[in-house]
C-alpha cells in the first residue's frame, strides 16, 4: 500500500477512485506548518534560520499522515504543480523525517495539470524528487514577506497611529491605488468643444463626420476651448458646401486573444461576470477539483494558477476539431496558433487554463454545477475555443471631406469599418475596463471622390476633460501584472488584505483609497521609498524566479536585501514625529489641503487666519489642525474641504467633523472617530446621544441626512401582527437588529438598518419567535439554507452567525472562510470544514455538560504520552527537532482544559 498526499479532501476522493486498490489518498488540508506570527521566526543573525510551527488544527492530520506512512510501501507527494504545492510536499517530508516516520520508505513527487484519470495515471508513471530549487524560491519569498511585515509594521504602529500593517507586495499595490487617488485630487478639468456634421450622400444615406482641421492647420481634441470659438465655426459651416476629397479603404485583421492565465481570467471574470478575483479563484478551484459525471469525478478545467499561455498539442488538436464541428472549416486556421507571454516574470512552466475536455459543452455541464461555476466554465470554454479560431477580417474606411465656407476651408473626417469575415468574433470578444468611443464601429455608406454632400445638421458640443478613472479590481490586477508586482496567484489575497486593513474600499466596482491607506503610502514613500518602488519589487520577483531556476542561492538574495533593509529600519528608530508630519504634509499636500475656490493658500487656517494647517496625529488616527493650538482649536477630518465641515474652531475636539445642525434642537451633529470606530453624535454634554456607523458604511459617505437617520435609532418600523406592539430597529453591540419586546433578531448582510421595511422586519421577528433563530444577538433570524446531505447522513445547513457565516451539521458548527457567504456555499466546501472542526473540537459531551469538571480533568491527564507524540516542534526549536514527551504533555494538558471550558461560548 502506497500513501498519496494531496491538499484537499475533494481531490483526495477523486484521485482515490482513479488509483483504486494499493493506494491510500490522504488530504493535508493545505499547508501543515508555517512561520509563527511573532518576532524571531526568521533570524537574520543566524543566517536566516527559519523556525516552523505546526498549526494546532494540523497536528492531528500530521499524526494521521505519519501513522499511514509508517505502515506503507511508499509515499507519493501529489500536491499542486506550483511553488506552493512543492513547498507543501517539502514541509510534509521535513515533518515526517522529524518524527522518524520515513525510515527506509521511498518518497516520490508527482504533478498533474488536470484531475482526470489519464493525467493522474500518466503522472504516477513519471515520478521525480521534490524540486529543491522551487522550495528554495518559496523559502526566500516567505522569509522576505515575513521580514518586511514583522520589521516594518511595528515602525508604522509607533510613528503612524491607526496604521495596521505593511507588506512587501501589498504596500506596492496600495501605492498604485493611492497614486491614482492623488492624480484625481490634482486634476484640473478643462473645457473643450467638438464640431460634428451630419451629412448625406447623393443617395440620401446619412453619416457623421467630425472637424479635424481648419485653413490648413490640424485641429486636435482640446484646440476649441470655448463656446465662442465653437460658435464661430458653426456659423461658418451653416452656409458651407461639403465635398468628398478622398476615400481610402484598407484591409485589416483582428487576431484572437491568448487562452486564460490566472491574471487574465480574474480580469475577464471581473468585467464580464462581475466576480471579485477571490471569488473567481474559489470557483476555479471547484472546477479544477471536478464534479461527478456518470459516476466518476472529473476535473473540468486544468490547473488555475498559471501564467503560461501555451496549450498541450493534444488539446490544440481537440480544439481545432471542435471548431470545425461547431463553426465549419472556414473558422479553422491552416496552422495551430502558438502564444508567448509578453509580461515580466512569466514562468511559463504550466499550460494555460482550459477545459480538460473541449467537447464537454457548457450546456452539458450547466446542470451539474451551480450558476456561478457554470458561467465561469463557459467563459473559459469560449476563450479556449476562440484562441484557436481564424482571425477576423475587416475593412477600415476613412473619408476626408472639405467644407468650403467662402473665405475658409474646413476639413472633416468620417471613419468606419466593416467586418468581412467574423472569425473568432463569432464566439468571443474581450471586454475592456474603460470603453471609450469607437469611431470606427459604424459602417459608412458608399462614396467616391468629388461627391457633393448635403448638410443635414451641425452640432457643436461642450465637453470637459475627466480625471483618470480609479482602478477596478480587473484593471489593478492587469497593472500589477504589467509591472511584475507579485505573482498572479497572490493578487486576490493582496486585494483582500488591503480591504481588511481598511486601506481601500470598493464602491461601484471602483477602488478608492481610504485616508488610512494614503497615510501609510505617504509614510513609506517618505522613509522607505525603495521598498515601494515598482522596479525594486519586480526585481525581487525576478530574483525569486532565478532561485527557482537554480541560478542563484536563496540566502544570497536574503543577505543582499537584509543589509539595506535593516539599515533603513534602524534609521527610523530616532525619527521624530514632527519630521514624520512635515514629510506627510509635503507628500500628501493636495489630498490633505485641497485647493480653495477663492484661490487662497489652502494651508491658511480658516478660523484664526494666522495659523498654518498641518497634519496631526491623535489617539484615534490622523486629522488636520492649526499650528496656533491651543489658542486656535480648529480641526477637521482628512478629506473634508477647507473651511467646510470644520469642528473645534472654538474649543472643539480634534478628530471631529461638523455635519450640520439638528433641525429640532439646533445642536451640532458631528462625525467622530472613537475607540471602536467612527460614530455620529448629537450636541455635547455629559451623556450626548451617539450612534456608531454600521458595518459597510464608510465615514466619507456620511452626510447630515444619514447622521439624522442613525441618531433616530431605535425607531419603530412596524406593528406586530398579533400583539400590536411596536417592532423597533436599531444597532447593538453585535450589529443591526429588530426587536419586539424581549425578542431580538439580527439583520442579515442583505438588510439595511436605515431602510428596512415593515414586511421584512415582521418576517424576521416572526421567524425568530417560531424557533428559527439562535441567541438574542445571533444572526440566525432564519432557519438557514440546506446546502445538501452529509455523506454520513443529515442536512448541512448554512447560516449567518454572530461572527460571520458558518455551516452546521449534527451539532458541529464550522466557520466559513472569509469571502464565502452562507448564501453561496455549495456542498463541496462544508464537508472538509466540518471534518476539520470535528477533529479539533472537544468531545460533544464536554460541550453539552460543562459542569462535569472531573471528567475533563481525567481526559486531560490520560492521553499525555499520545499528546507528546502529536505535539509539533516547540516554536524556538529547529524544525527537525521535537520537544520531550513530558514537556509536550504538560504544555498540552491545560490547553485541552481551557478549550473544554470555553466550548459552550462557541455555539452559534
Amino acid at each position: 500500500m502506497k500513501v498519496v498526499i494531496v491538499e484537499s479532501p475533494a481531490k483526495a476522493k477523486t484521485i482515490n477512485k482513479y488509483l483504486g486498490k494499493g493506494y491510500e489518498v490522504v488530504a493535508s488540508f493545505g499547508h501543515i506548518r508555517d512561520l509563527p506570527p511573532k518576532d524571531g521566526s526568521v533570524d537574520p543573525d543566524q543566517d536566516f534560520i527559519m523556525t516552523w510551527a505546526i498549526d494546532g488544527k494540523a497536528s492531528k492530520r500530521v499524526s494521521e499522515i505519519a501513522s499511514a506512512v509508517k505502515s506503507s510501501d511508499g509515499l507519493i507527494l501529489a500536491t499542486d504543480p506550483d511553488r506552493e504545492g512543492e513547498a507543501i510536499s517539502w514541509h510534509i517530508v521535513e515533518t515526517l523525517n522529524a518524527r522518524k516516520a520515513l525510515k527506509g520508505i521511498p518518497v516520490e513527487r508527482v504533478t498533474f495539470n488536470a484531475i482526470t484519470k489519464d493525467a493522474v495515471k500518466d503522472a504516477m508513471a513519471h515520478p521525480r524528487e521534490v524540486d529543491q530549487a522551487l522550495v528554495d524560491a518559496y523559502l526566500a519569498r516567505r522569509a522576505l514577506d515575513y521580514l518586511v511585515g514583522f520589521r516594518l509594521s511595528p515602525v508604522l504602529w509607533r510613528k503612524l497611529p491607526g496604521a495596521r500593517s505593511a507588506g512587501r507586495v501589498q504596500s506596492v499595490a496600495l501605492r498604485l491605488v493611492c497614486e491614482r487617488e492623488r492624480e484625481i485630487d490634482m486634476f484640473q478639468s478643462r473645457e473643450y468643444w467638438s464640431i460634428a456634421a451630419t451629412l448625406a450622400t447623393p443617395k440620401g444615406q446619412e453619416f457623421e463626420a467630425r472637424l479635424v482641421g481648419a485653413d490648413g492647420k490640424k485641429i486636435n481634441k482640446l484646440d476649441i476651448g470655448s463656446g465662442e470659438e465653437a460658435d464661430t465655426f458653426k456659423k461658418a459651416l451653416e452656409t458651407a458646401r461639403f465635398t468628398v476629397a478622398s476615400v481610402e479603404s484598407k484591409p485589416a485583421k483582428r487576431h484572437p486573444y491568448p487562452p486564460f492565465t490566472t491574471s487574465t481570467l480574474q480580469q475577464e471574470a471581473s468585467r464580464k461576470l462581475g466576480l471579485a478575483p477571490a471569488r473567481t479563484m474559489q470557483l476555479a478551484q471547484r472546477l479544477y477539483e471536478g464534479v461527478d459525471i456518470g459516476g466518476e469525478t472529473v476535473g473540468l478545467i486544468t490547473y488555475m494558477r498559471t501564467d503560461g499561455v501555451d496549450l498541450a498539442p493534444e488539446a490544440v488538436s481537440s480544439i481545432r476539431s471542435m471548431i470545425g464541428k461547431e463553426f465549419g472549416d472556414d473558422y479553422v486556421p491552416q496552422a495551430p496558433r502558438r502564444y508567448n507571454s509578453k509580461l515580466k516574470n512569466a514562468q511559463e512552466a504550466h499550460e494555460a487554463i482550459r477545459p480538460t475536455d473541449i467537447f464537454r459543452h457548457p450546456n452539458q455541464v450547466r446542470k451539474l454545477i451551480d450558476d456561478d461555476q457554470a458561467k465561469l466554465y463557459e467563459l473559459i470554454w469560449t476563450r479556449t475555443l476562440a484562441c484557436q479560431m481564424e482571425s477576423a477580417e475587416l475593412e477600415r474606411t476613412s473619408v476626408d471631406i472639405v467644407a468650403d465656407a467662402k473665405s475658409r476651408k474646413l476639413d472633416f473626417r468620417a471613419s468606419g469599418q466593416v467586418v468581412l469575415f467574423d472569425g473568432f468574433l463569432k464566439l468571443y470578444q474581450e471586454s475592456r475596463d474603460d470603453d471609450g468611443d469607437d469611431e470606427d464601429k459604424n459602417k459608412l455608406p458608399a462614396m467616391k471622390a468629388n461627391d457633393a454632400l448635403e448638410k443635414r445638421a451641425i452640432l457643436a458640443e461642450q465637453h470637459f476633460t475627466e480625471p483618470p478613472p480609479r482602478f477596478s479590481e480587473a484593471s489593478l490586477v492587469k497593472r500589477m501584472e504589467e509591472l511584475g508586482i507579485g505573482r498572479p496567484s497572490t493578487y486576490a489575497s493582496t486585494l483582500a488584505v488591503l480591504r481588511d486593513r481598511d486601506y481601500i474600499r470598493i464602491e461601484k466596482k471602483r477602488i478608492h483609497a481610504e485616508d488610512k491607506g494614503m497615510l501609510v503610502t505617504g509614510f513609506l514613500e517618505s522613509f522607505f521609498s525603495k521598498y515601494v518602488e515598482y522596479d525594486f519589487t519586480a526585481a525581487l520577483e525576478e530574483d525569486l524566479d532565478r532561485i527557482s531556476n537554480s541560478e542563484i542561492g536563496w540566502k544570497e538574495v536574503l543577505r543582499k536585501f537584509w543589509k539595506e533593509f535593516s539599515a533603513a529600519i534602524a534609521d527610523t528608530t530616532e525619527l521624530e514625529r514632527t519630521k514624520v508630519l512635515d514629510a506627510m504634509n509635503e507628500t500628501m499636500g493636495p489630498h490633505i489641503f485641497p485647493a480653495r475656490g477663492d484661490g487662497a493658500d489652502p494651508r491658511t487656517c480658516p478660523s484664526c487666519n494666522g495659523g498654518r494647517l498641518s497634519l496631526k496625529l491623535g489617539k484615534f488616527g490622523a486629522f488636520v489642525g492649526c499650528s496656533n493650538y491651543p489658542e486656535c482649536r480648529f480641526t477637521r477630518q482628512l478629506g473634508s474641504p477647507n473651511g467646510e465641515g470644520d469642528a473645534a474652531a472654538e474649543g472643539g475636539t480634534p478628530g471631529t467633523q461638523i455635519l450640520g445642525k439638528d433641525p429640532v434642537t439646533g445642536e451640532d451633529i458631528t462625525l467622530r472617530d472613537g475607540r471602536f470606530g467612527p460614530y455620529v453624535q448629537l450636541g455635547e454634554g455629559e451623556k450626548p446621544k451617539r450612534q456608531g456607523l454600521p458595518k459597510g458604511l464608510s465615514r466619507s459617505a456620511v452626510d447630515l441626512d444619514i447622521a439624522l437617520n442613525l441618531l433616530s435609532l431605535p425607531r419603530e418600523v412596524a406593528k406586530h401582527p398579533t400583539s400590536g406592539e411596536p417592532i423597533l430597529v436599531s444597532i447593538g453591540r453585535f450589529g443591526p437588529y429588530v426587536q419586539h419586546g424581549k425578542v431580538y433578531a439580527s439583520l442579515t448582510t442583505a438588510d439595511d438598518v436605515l431602510t428596512i421595511g415593515a414586511n421584512r422586519a415582521i418576517d424576521l421577528i416572526v421567524t425568530k419567535e417560531s424557533g428559527g433563530g439562535g441567541s438574542r444577538f445571533g444572526r440566525a433570524a432564519s432557519p438557514g439554507r440546506v446546502v445538501g446531505q452529509h455523506p454520513d447522513g443529515g442536512d448541512i445547513v448554512a447560516r449567518d452567525g454572530r461572527y460571520g457565516p458558518y455551516v452546521s451539521w449534527n451539532g458541529i458548527n464550522a466557520t466559513l472562510p472569509k469571502g464565502m457567504g452562507a448564501d453561496a456555499v455549495t456542498l463541496e466546501e462544508p464537508i472538509p470544514l466540518i471534518a476539520q472542526r470535528a477533529a479539533n473540537a472537544p468531545v460533544k459531551k464536554g460541550r453539552a455538560a460543562p459542569k462535569k469538571a472531573p471528567a475533563k480533568k481525567a481526559a486531560t491527564k490520560a492521553p499525555a504520552k499520545k499528546a507528546a507524540a502529536d505535539k509539533p516542534a516547540a516554536a524556538k526549536k529547529p524544525a527537525t527537532k521535537t520537544a520531550p514527551a513530558k514537556q509536550a504533555a504538560a504544555k498540552k494538558a491545560p490547553a485541552k482544559k481551557t478549550a473544554a471550558k470555553k466550548a459552550p461560548a462557541k455555539k452559534k
